[in-house]
């Protein structure tokens, strides 16, 4: 398995730094026991009454659902370990798990449903939209693209064989609609929603601003319909997260440029501005304009960070819908961060060196990394293809700014 060597590798093993209480997301007491309440409540009851003698060699944190696992090992540098023995059981749960309640996510612009599960986990829901093999019209702006349920699977693998480990697991998952989502729902705007079309397939379509119509409505084959369940992250109650506009955010407009697409100088005065005029918060944000210009993903407005963190934590990769839309043109304005400030991380830039070696090469990790999902394959060919020629575009800028 090359996916396996890689993470042998040793960049894929230099250590973070010692994570002491304050860098951990949560503090937990090792004697709290997961107990779910049977009165039906909507709450996990974490209760220090709960008999603190386990089954012999148990500690209390084996009890946790993989979820809470996934919650609890949060910290200042990672949103997951590199070697996560967690991981297949939480995707594995993430597919699998018997879904007792879905309603629709608020905000956003496109239909995103809540799915809730016995163990009182939940998942986001991105229904599918696109068949594998369309790509974005050429004529649409990215900010009536769709969003894609195979794009946030593919970039939470693409963004841990990167080493970044700064998006929630995802899972793809083939759902019920009658079953999972119409018969259980609470949501009554949603409910409302549901019809059999013409050719007897179950279909709704939700209250969104975008898509969300009988013209675009999403239906089943005859009610399968094919979706992303990513993890969902803490609740802000218990860890609030604060959003940051990106300074390279697009104008969201038909013919207006944004002041970094006219002002060649424009890093300059980035670099003078908190949080980017410290630390690593702007090589932070150059990961992940190579993530989005991997992935073609060209509507990163705002990221997101874990604000018990302050300023000197990673970015959250949150949202990633309107990645892999085109395989045959690369939009290099998204490399503008990296274009115009001339930095990378040097340990990012050993890693990309290593993906664009032929044992290492991106689009055969990520295609071996995308095999193992329930929705394989998950990208059409093309589009892993297209990977490795980014790639070589991101080494080239690199490379022009080393000759400078």
């Amino acid at each position: 398995s090359k996916l396996a060597a890689l993470f042998e590798h040793p960049l894929y093993n230099i250590p973070i730094p010692e994570v002491t209480k304050k860098d951990k997301l949560f503090v937990v007491n090792p004697m709290e026991k997961f107990s779910l309440r049977s009165s039906g409540s909507d709450e996990w009851v974490s209760s220090s009454k709960a008999e603190t003698l386990l089954p012999t060699g148990k500690t209390a944190y084996d009890t946790y659902p993989a979820w809470l696992k996934f919650h609890v090992g949060i910290n200042r540098y990672e949103l997951y370990p590199r070697r996560d023995p967690l991981m297949p059981t939480l995707l594995r749960d993430l597919a699998t798990q018997r879904i007792v309640s879905s309603v629709q996510k608020s905000g956003g612009t496109q239909l995103k449903l809540i799915m809730t599960f016995p163990n009182y986990g939940q998942a986001l829901f991105k229904p599918m939209k696109q068949t594998r093999d369309q790509e974005t019209p050429i004529n649409f702006f990215y900010f009536s693209d769709f969003e894609r349920h195979n794009a946030e699977i593919a970039a939470f693998h693409l963004d841990r064989i990167l080493d970044f480990r700064r998006i929630p697991p995802v899972s793809g998952r083939l759902v019920n609609i009658t079953k999972e989502i119409r018969d259980i729902t609470t949501d009554k705007k949603l409910a409302k929603t549901f019809f059999i079309s013409p050719a007897g397939n179950v279909c709704f379509y939700g209250e969104c601003s975008y898509y969300c119509s009988t013209e675009h409505a999403l239906c089943g084959k005859p009610d399968r319909l094919e979706g992303s369940m990513a993890a969902l992250l803490p609740d802000k109650t218990l860890a609030k997260r604060r959003s940051w506009r990106s300074p390279w955010r697009r104008s969201y407009h038909k013919s207006k440029k944004a002041e970094w697409e006219l002002n060649p100088n424009y890093c300059a005065q980035v670099r003078e501005t908190p949080p980017y005029d410290r630390g690593h918060r702007l090589l932070d944000l150059i990961d992940m304009t190579v993530l989005d210009f991997l992935m073609g993903n060209m509507d990163r407005h705002h990221y997101e960070t874990f604000e018990k963190f302050g300023n000197d934590t990673f970015l959250l990769h949150l949202d990633n819908g309107r990645g892999f839309g085109t395989h045959s043109r690369d939009e290099l304005s998204i490399l503008a961060p990296l274009q115009q400030c001339c930095s990378i991380k040097k340990s990012t830039y050993l890693r990309l060196q290593l993906l664009a070696t032929q044992p290492y090469r991106l689009s055969d990790l990520l295609r071996e990394a995308l095999a193992a999902d329930p929705l394989a394959p998950v990208l059409a060919e093309p589009h892993l293809r297209a990977l490795d020629r980014r790639l070589g575009k991101v080494l080239a800028a690199v490379g022009r700014c080393l000759a400078r």
